[in-house]
């Protein structure tokens, strides 16, 4: 159990590390094009974080419940944020606070994380994730109903649901041999819940601020995968240790949205040009 710990903190620093990079890689091109950025050697090692923060997110979510790998990846932006002070980012006093709420919050869910569950489940559960990457998909599509203002939060929470959806789906793969992940529809849930995920976070980013986007995408990857794995993939705490995983899930996440700010790499550049924070310190 506590290498899966470890596996999650790995992938949170991972996709922390990745977004100063990336965020550094976007400030040395300028007003350069997108295939110009995606070019820069910083910006390339930042994707290959990404790559290894998925695969060790995976790893983790074969031993853990949900609730502690999802809120433990919240943690990568508590990593970002300590990482931008080398681009010129100061961290207030609320922030430095954040980022050991993060901590403490993750210690509290490593000594009480208890089993993670049966991943085997009924034939109508894999359908039903399915259904539900598609109802997102329509929200996605239907966003322009609703009043402009409230685009960047909506976008972001089905950001962050998709994300969760991936989770979900890692959860449930019984086998992660290639052989056996060609056949497994869970797979295919996963890679369309993520590709949903990305475009509806960078759409986020487009139309509101990157902390109002930010924080309901850790909301919608942290909540949503926690209650579907108590309620549907027996996810539990150690014995007599619910009131604190309960009290660690709420403080990391909590910690978490105070650092809201720091979820795209562009606000960590725009920080170092002196431009003002999206939130005071």
């Amino acid at each position: 159990m506590w290498w899966g710990l470890a596996a999650a903190c790995a992938a949170a620093a991972a996709y922390g590390l990745a977004s100063v990079l990336q965020a550094s890689a976007a400030g040395r091109s300028g007003d350069a094009g997108a295939h110009k950025v995606v070019l820069e050697p910083r910006f390339i090692l930042g994707m290959s974080l990404d790559a290894v923060g998925f695969a060790l997110q995976v790893a983790a979510l074969q031993v853990l419940p949900l609730f502690v790998v999802q809120s433990a990846l919240a943690a990568s932006l508590a990593v970002t944020a300590v990482a931008a002070r080398s681009l010129g980012v100061r961290l207030g006093r609320r922030e430095w606070i954040a980022v050991g709420g993060v901590c403490l919050g993750l210690g509290l869910l490593g000594i009480s994380a208890g089993s993670e569950g049966n991943p085997a489940v009924g034939h109508g559960f894999r359908p039903a994730l399915g259904a539900a990457v598609a109802v997102l998909a329509l929200v996605w599509l239907s966003t322009r109903l609703v009043p402009g203002r409230l685009h960047g939060a909506l976008l972001g929470l089905i950001a962050g649901l998709g994300f969760g959806i991936v989770a979900i789906a890692a959860r449930i793969i019984p086998s992660l041999r290639p052989a056996n992940l060609v056949t497994e529809p869970a797979a295919y849930i996963a890679v369309a819940a993520g590709a949903l995920a990305m475009l509806c976070y960078a759409a986020a980013l487009q139309r509101g601020g990157v902390t109002t986007a930010t924080a309901m995408l850790v909301v919608g990857e942290t909540v949503f995968p926690a209650l579907v794995g108590l309620l549907l993939l027996g996810d539990r705490a150690r014995p007599g240790y619910a009131v604190v995983a309960a009290g660690g899930f709420v403080l990391a996440v909590t910690a978490a949205l105070v650092l809201a700010r720091f979820g795209e790499p562009g606000q960590v550049v725009s920080a170092e040009a002196g431009s003002p924070p999206s939130h005071g310190s």
